[in-house]
């Protein structure tokens, strides 16, 4: 997305800013398209598709957004190791309920809590199994203004959001809600306020620098 600044009388000069995802909005879809563009477009597809009562949000993400999401995932993951937490990964799994008309395909997702129940599953269904007990959002340049209210209707205990400049964490109230907190309750003592100098640090020294640092600060 370009901006353009006026910096003098005599000259103007066109800052840009790179985007990081590109969302289309579509509305008064059934329930049954959705379905078939998950089926037609594949597991391979770069778009992701979230649904809410009539609602298609698609969203193109882009080398920006990608590198956020996966540095996030490696530090879950690795720091899970060191504490000794079992989790299941599932990425970008689609979470759907026709019964509620909503789904929704995260950035990164992850059973916790729930491991050991999902862990032989080959397909999950929603209606039978639990939802992740943690999500993954990165949303840079153009927020969503579904996904919250999906996750929440569709019970995911918590959801982090990375904005390009914090990682924000949300729990799920009892009354339905989301209450943005400042630690996690899914992985208890996980630095989260520290991720976005980390996701800043990749673009310097990268990220494999960024995980054997991590790596050597959390192994004590």
């Amino acid at each position: 997305m370009a901006v353009m600044r006026l910096r003098s009388k005599q000259a103007m000069v066109l800052e840009t800013r790179p985007a990081a995802e590109q969302r289309v909005l579509l509305h008064n879809v059934p329930w049954q398209t959705f379905e078939h563009l998950l089926e037609v477009l594949g597991d391979k597809r770069a778009a992701r598709l979230a649904y809410d009562q009539g609602t298609l949000e698609i969203m193109s993400p882009l080398d920006r957004h990608e590198s956020a999401k996966k540095l996030i995932a490696r530090l879950i993951e690795t720091w899970s190791l060191f504490q000794n937490i079992d989790i299941a990964s599932r990425g970008s799994l689609t979470l759907r309920r026709e019964d509620l008309a909503r789904g929704v395909e995260p950035d990164e997702c992850y059973y916790i809590q729930n491991e050991s129940t999902i862990r032989r599953v080959a397909r999950t269904d929603l209606r039978r199994d639990p939802p992740p007990d943690l999500v993954v959002e990165v949303d840079i340049t153009s927020p969503s203004s579904l996904r919250m209210a999906i996750y929440a209707a569709l019970g995911v205990p918590e959801v982090w959001r990375y904005n390009g400049e914090t990682l924000q964490v949300f729990c799920l109230e009892p009354q339905g809600g989301y209450l943005m907190q400042s630690t996690s309750r899914e992985l208890a003592g996980f630095p989260v306020e520290r991720v976005a100098l980390w996701l800043e640090q990749a673009k310097i020294v990268g990220e494999s620098a960024v995980v054997r640092q991590f790596m050597a600060e959390f192994d004590q």
